[in-house]
């Protein structure tokens, strides 16, 4: 009882002492403080901290810090206040209230008057140095039983005052896209456009939108902007941003139109120059997507758009008008007055990654080339035969391979006179009724629909008296090959097995690499099922002058997650080669063959129901090995000196990331003159440079990842979190972890398969072979 009655006593206490916290801040956080960086050890301390000023000599002082913080649980995470000076920890302290907003504080300032630092986000590092866990310190209670109890019987604390946050760096610094309006504030915010059930913010390209849940300060501090002013040079890919916050409804999808950019002078930059990169664009393929934009109810959903501006724009002030209509709700705008400056601006602003402006590297075609580079040569057609270098496909009647010929020699040293046959017979469908009884499709219909230098298409068309098959394929000059496949029924059949027939000649099955099989000797038989937990969807099987890759997936494929990550997005399963576990391959050495067979297994088809049988092929090899010439090549794989690689004996120099040149992972544009500066001494000494860069993860470094992030996970893969502090205090979760190097403090996150970032990154390509020079990767 006694217990009880001092708890209580205890309770009252630090509520009143918190009444009195209240009256005294209600003024300090009406303003926000200074943002600023300092210099500390965040491995011990955190990445941020308060620097809080004491003018007296007392026991006890309070604290109220207007924090404003974008973390959900900061009363589950400790503060470390030490003296400015000394840098001795401060052990009695006192919390009395700690939510996102604030945090109320007694401490003893141990060093008397002076400034102190309170770092309130500490964490604590362990696993691998690569692939850190990072968890935050939980609140320690070391305060002096008798110093709290004073404290406890006391109202009449002299105030420290709170001079600014500080941030370990500027990458670090929640200022001022992360710092998060008051609830009373975005309550009068939102009471003052109640007429509204959505706001819309218009936003400069310089300060990303970096918080889907909060508003930010910066949004409800000053009155509701209705348009963008900005500045683009001639030439210029100007991006910009709309932030869209569902104030009071959910938001199903938009509408987003564009007015023409009209100068007071009347001249016209026309609508159809900009685009809005959340509702679509051209995916990875070359085609046209659509994206839908859903923002739950509270939600901010950050639009990412630009404009091109030409090259002969007159200079002049310009404006436009943005309209968005959100699903079932009333329009509103958005005014862009834009001043386009006299002056050509250099690759339409991509050498300045912060302006934004290779945001539209995302939409480029550049994957849709069909040139033929060297060593290869154009695709001829000719009757149903299709040559490319050392290489030659006929077509059935069914749209499917005849025979496939091989004519690089055995030693791989050029073209041979005579071809040799991959295929025993043609590529073909079976399928299996009722009573075992099998029949193949009769074609119908065979037609090129595309021929150029690059590429050549087809389709055809073929039936069984139940099902229709259509057939569309193509083969690129370097040898790779694809097929979509549709099978629709015509009636209701039930089917015991739809399988497709790869009969290689029997002097091809040699090797074989795929099917969870290590690379070897093919075996004489081999039964394989899928299996989600394992990358397999086929494999490759030849010999050293003539083999094909073959790939069975279908129209919902989204390459998987490699390595260490699989498992966060594992490959999908195809319904139609893997029904529900049925199907499977069969390789099998006869007398004159080895075959492939890709089985699916019995089901049962309703009239109207289509099935999609999608193929890749490789056709390897791919061109002449120059061995004399790969035998003069001498790699090596470390950035140092290039006069002391040149005495190694090294011709060919592979940097990795985590170099002077190439500091952040997959994201090797920060550092362009050095990298420049370090390859043409390198080409003068006639040596080679190539350097790291992959689509796997991208570095938190990049200043696009929150355009990027705002895409939901079309980029970025979404996954559990954690990983480096940066990435817990800013990502908001849904991310998958990657790469980090400790002495950069540089943090990846995973990309998401195939997407539109493959465009951005072949567009990088080009970017780093025409400004540093880069002989490879």
């Amino acid at each position: 009882m006694l217990y009880l009655n001092n708890q209580y006593y205890t309770n009252m206490k630090i509520w009143l002492l918190s009444l009195l916290f209240i009256l005294i801040g209600i003024t300090s956080s009406a303003q926000l403080l200074p943002y600023s960086t300092g210099s500390w050890d965040p491995d011990s301390l955190g990445n941020h901290r308060v620097v809080v000023s004491v003018s007296t000599d007392a026991d006890a002082v309070m604290c109220v810090i207007p924090w404003r913080r974008k973390d959900l649980n900061p009363g589950e995470k400790e503060v470390i206040i030490v003296s400015a000076e000394t840098g001795r920890r401060v052990t009695n302290l006192l919390r009395t209230e700690i939510t996102r907003e604030k945090g109320e504080f007694l401490f003893e300032p141990v060093d008397g008057e002076g400034d102190y630092y309170f770092y309130y986000l500490p964490y604590i590092t362990s696993g691998s140095k690569y692939y850190p866990t990072v968890f935050y310190r939980k609140p320690a209670d070391l305060a002096d039983g008798k110093w709290k109890d004073i404290c406890l019987s006391r109202t009449d604390f002299p105030q420290a005052e709170v001079k600014e946050f500080q941030a370990v760096s500027e990458l670090h610094s929640f200022y001022p896209m992360e710092v998060v309006a008051l609830a009373g504030e975005k309550s009068e915010f939102l009471d003052k456009h109640s007429d509204k059930t959505y706001i819309l913010f218009p936003e400069d390209r310089y300060h990303p939108i970096r918080m889907w849940h909060d508003l930010p300060y910066r949004w409800v501090s000053e009155e509701l902007k209705q348009a963008l002013y900005d500045k683009a040079w001639q030439g210029e890919y100007y991006a910009f941003q709309i932030g869209l916050y569902a104030s009071r409804k959910d938001i199903n999808d938009i509408d987003i139109h564009f007015s023409d950019l009209v100068s007071e002078a009347g001249a016209v930059i026309p609508s159809g120059s900009f685009s809005c990169f959340h509702k679509g664009g051209t995916d990875w393929t070359g085609k046209p997507m659509v994206k839908e934009v859903k923002v739950g109810r509270g939600r901010v959903q950050p639009l990412w758009m630009g404009v091109m501006i030409p090259e002969d724009a007159v200079p002049g002030n310009y404006s436009a008008r943005i309209d968005i209509t959100p699903a079932g709700l009333e329009m509103q705008s958005v005014k862009l007055n834009l001043e386009v400056v006299e002056g050509m601006i250099e690759d339409h602003g991509d050498n300045n990654p912060e302006s934004h402006s290779r945001l539209r590297w995302l939409d480029s075609e550049i994957a849709s080339d069909r040139d033929v580079i060297e060593p290869y040569i154009p695709v001829v057609v000719k009757n149903n035969s299709v040559s490319l270098l050392g290489r030659e496909l006929m077509l059935g009647p069914d749209g499917l391979p005849e025979q496939i010929l091989g004519y690089f020699t055995p030693e791989m040293t050029g073209i041979g006179d005579e071809g040799r046959h991959l295929l025993a017979g043609p590529m073909h469908f079976e399928v299996r009724l009722e009573g075992e009884k099998v029949v193949s499709p009769e074609s119908r219909r065979f037609d090129f629909v595309d021929k150029t230098n690059g590429l050549v298409a087809w389709s055809a068309e073929s039936a069984t008296e139940s099902l229709e098959f259509t057939v569309k394929g193509q083969v690129e000059f370097d040898g790779f090959m694809s097929y979509n496949i549709d099978v629709v029924a015509k009636e209701q059949v039930r089917v015991k097995d739809i399988s497709f027939n790869i009969p290689l000649d029997k002097g091809i099955g040699r090797y074989i690499l795929g099917l969870g099989l290590k690379g070897g000797y093919a075996p004489d038989e081999f039964h394989w099922k899928w299996d989600p937990y394992f990358n397999n969807d086929g494999s490759w099987i030849g010999d050293i002058n003539l083999g094909l890759q073959s790939s069975f997936r279908d129209e919902n494929y989204e390459r998987p997650l490699n390595t260490n990550f699989y498992h966060e997005k594992p490959l999908r399963m195809p319904p139609s080669w893997y029904n529900d576990g049925k199907g499977g391959i069969i390789l099998e050495r006869g007398g004159s063959s080895y075959s492939i067979k890709a089985y699916s297994g019995e089901r049962q088809l309703e009239k109207g129901d289509s099935l999609h049988f999608n193929i890749q092929f490789l056709i390897t090899p791919f061109r002449p090995i120059d061995t004399g010439k790969q035998w003069n090549t001498r790699y090596y794989h470390r950035y140092e000196p290039v006069d002391s690689i040149l005495a190694y004996g090294g011709n060919t120099i592979n940097v990795h990331h985590a170099t002077d040149i190439n500091p952040y992972i997959n994201y090797p544009f920060m550092t362009p003159d050095i990298m420049k500066e370090y390859i043409d001494e390198a080409h003068e000494k006639d040596a080679k440079v190539k350097i790291y860069y992959t689509v796997r993860e991208l570095s938190n470094i990049c200043p696009e990842i929150w355009a990027l992030k705002s895409l939901g996970d079309e980029i970025l893969s979404y996954g559990p979190g954690g990983g480096y502090s940066w990435l817990q205090e800013h990502l908001d979760g849904n991310y998958i972890a990657a790469w980090f190097v400790p002495e950069l403090k540089d943090a990846a996150v995973i990309n998401s398969g195939v997407s539109r970032w493959h465009n951005y990154y072949l567009e990088g390509l080009n970017w780093l072979v025409k400004h540093v020079g880069i002989d490879g990767l």
